[in-house]
């Protein structure tokens, strides 16, 4: 299996006595067998797999710490640093494209490594909490927002969201805000007078709790949950910049689920607006889902949509 590196670790002698917490593990990470475990998960679709098989807790009375890396380096060593503090046995496993290599080497220089497994292009490896290594966790967020580690588009608005908020039409009514991230659009979308309410519908909560603060508006409400099995609604106008990675594969079909939401979520009179890099094939989708689709004046990365009389 992909993440047995776990328990080939515990054929091996890691011994894991008390609870085990277990930070950001993704859905149908390997746990099974194990009997006093903790799951923190901030990605909705994980949260609502975790909590479904009555794993999701905090970890207060844990005895150890499993670190599953995650891809963005920063947020990699946060989470380290954070599992150093609560003490006890810290284990770490990542995959070598997640820079499990690195992280072991800077681990190595200030703790002495109990064991380690090698398997399946990852690296899993134990110590117990002490020193912690010098590593720079500030997140550099862009001027005027809050950001955190690991969100997308951390340290600088992203060019797609900046060129569709230049293309919104006076806007109205009810808006929902499909993917909000840590709040750019969002921001921009409450700066229409007309906005009666904004829901910010986001699956990564970290993300979601930076763009409460970046809107700091009551109009605006924060919706954690999954957008491609959102069913929220009517809206006047729905607005999406959709992720395309669930991994570092890009996944069109995740902008396609987007899509599919914005046509349910909508009036039958509600506009959509979507941003996508150039290259992704979203078009057909569109016409199958809206009666009207329109390419606005986009740039030579990205296109704008606008789409009208979603189709039921």
């Amino acid at each position: 299996m992909k993440h047995s590196r776990l328990f080939t670790a515990l054929d091996e002698g890691l011994d894991l006595s008390g609870t085990l917490h277990v930070l950001r593990p993704p859905a149908g990470y390997d746990l099974a067998g194990l009997s006093d475990v903790s799951v923190e998960a901030t990605y909705y679709p994980d949260h609502r797999y975790w909590d479904a098989m009555g794993f999701i807790g905090d970890g207060a009375a844990r005895a150890g710490t499993l670190v599953v890396l995650p891809r963005s380096k920063t947020l990699a060593r946060t989470m380290i640093m954070s599992a150093i503090a609560a003490g006890g046995l810290v284990i770490v496993d990542g995959q070598k494209t997640d820079g499990v290599e690195s992280v072991y080497k800077d681990i190595r220089k200030v703790a002495p490594i109990l064991g380690v497994i090698t398997k399946g292009h990852g690296r899993l490896f134990w110590f117990e909490a002490g020193a912690t290594p010098k590593w720079d966790t500030t997140v550099k967020s862009p001027e005027g927002y809050k950001t955190v580690a690991g969100v997308f588009s951390e340290a600088k608005i992203d060019a797609g969201s900046a060129l569709l908020a230049d293309h919104l039409d006076n806007l109205k009514g009810e808006v929902a805000d499909l993917g909000a991230g840590w709040g750019y659009l969002s921001r921009e979308i409450l700066t229409h007078e007309d906005v009666t309410r904004l829901d910010m519908i986001e699956a990564e909560k970290t993300a979601l709790e930076c763009a409460v603060e970046n809107t700091n508006d009551p109009r605006a409400r924060d919706v954690w949950t999954d957008a491609l099995t959102y069913s929220g609604g009517p809206y006047d106008t729905v607005i999406s910049n959709p992720p395309f990675h669930a991994s570092r594969a890009g996944d069109p079909d995740l902008g396609k689920g987007f899509i599919a939401t914005a046509a349910r979520i909508l009036n039958p009179r509600g506009v959509f607006y979507m941003v996508a890099n150039r290259h992704l094939p979203y078009e057909a989708e569109l016409d199958a889902k809206f009666a009207r689709v329109e390419e606005l004046s986009g740039s030579g990365a990205f296109k704008i949509f606008r789409a009208t009389r979603p189709k039921r």
